[in-house]
């Protein structure tokens, strides 16, 4: 009779308008995730940072290099200002 079966689900064989059979269609990827370390499956802290490491010592673009140090420097001492650290300790008199 049918009440106490349950409904299947319909199935339908959609593939997307510009999918061209390579991989999964749903996958979301970044482009240069093929030339990072960083991304992929890392498992543990220290392997995490010196892929990281390597990532940053291998940039050819030196100056981004410098920049990120320069934007880190200046973030640590606006969060020493706002905790109210103070600097004089490191001064001589």
């Amino acid at each position: 009779m049918g009440l106490f079966k349950v409904r299947k689900n319909k199935r339908f064989s959609y593939t997307p308008k510009y999918y061209n059979g390579e991989g999964n269609p749903y996958e979301m990827k970044h482009k240069f995730d093929d030339y990072r370390q960083t991304v992929g499956n890392n498992s543990g802290l220290k392997r995490k940072i010196v892929n990281a490491y390597d990532d940053y010592t291998r940039n050819p673009n030196k100056e981004a290099n410098k920049r990120v140090l320069i934007i880190i420097a200046v973030l640590i001492l606006v969060f020493l200002f706002v905790i109210d650290f103070d600097l004089s300790i490191f001064l001589k008199k």
